[in-house]
């Protein structure tokens, strides 16, 4: 078969978002398995998402796309993530042409769950997350509070009812986790099966 007729399939492009929920290890540990992957990755830091990052897991990204990209790739060693400014809404993804295949935010404060349920976009990753619906692509949200009121279950609803995926941060305990790690890599596991990106964080239940 000729070159012409064959191409290799491109990597996937996902854009994460982390903001000011506890849980910010999820979005870490989710970037470094989408890049174990071979995806692209995009990563958006709220301000609150960076203090939450600062004390839960004491890693001090600076703002600023350029300086944070080189930090990032160092971190992670990959040359697959960029970093993305807050308030860039000029940014690729901001426009439904170029979006990512996908968004994931994790975690996902309520904050950001009712602001993207109202329509604001008042920041990059809101407005990636309102390409996501009005593109039809998949958006995926992990909220870490409890409990719930009955305004974040509205807004949850009202997202749910637009297309997007709601994976709260539930970890599940029948494959008998031993530690944090095997908490949070259940999460961020089926993060990943929403996404259909293989994986081998945790070992699916296959019944009696």
């Amino acid at each position: 078969m000729s070159g012409a007729m064959m191409s290799e399939r491109q990597p996937d492009r996902i854009a994460v978002g982390i903001t000011g929920a506890s849980g910010s290890v999820y979005g870490v540990r989710l970037v470094h398995a989408l890049l174990e992957s071979g995806s692209q990755v995009s990563l958006i830091l709220t301000a609150a998402g960076r203090r939450v990052l600062r004390h839960e897991l004491e890693l001090d990204w600076p703002a600023g796309s350029q300086d944070e990209t080189l930090l990032l790739q160092k971190h992670f060693s990959s040359t697959a993530i960029a970093s993305l400014d807050i308030d860039d809404i000029e940014a690729s993804i901001a426009s439904g042409s170029a979006a990512p295949q996908a968004v994931v935010i994790a975690p996902c404060s309520m904050g950001t769950v009712g602001r993207i349920a109202a329509g604001l976009s008042g920041n990059l990753l809101e407005r990636a997350a309102d390409v996501m619906l009005k593109e039809k692509r998949p958006l995926l949200l992990v909220p870490r509070e409890t409990p719930l009121s009955v305004i974040h279950l509205e807004n949850l609803l009202r997202l749910a009812n637009a297309g997007a995926t709601i994976l709260p941060a539930m970890p599940g305990f029948y494959h008998k986790p031993d530690s944090l790690d095997a908490l949070t890599d259940f999460v961020v596991g089926k993060i990943l099966d929403q996404l259909d990106v293989s994986h081998r964080l945790f070992k699916p239940w296959e019944g009696k």
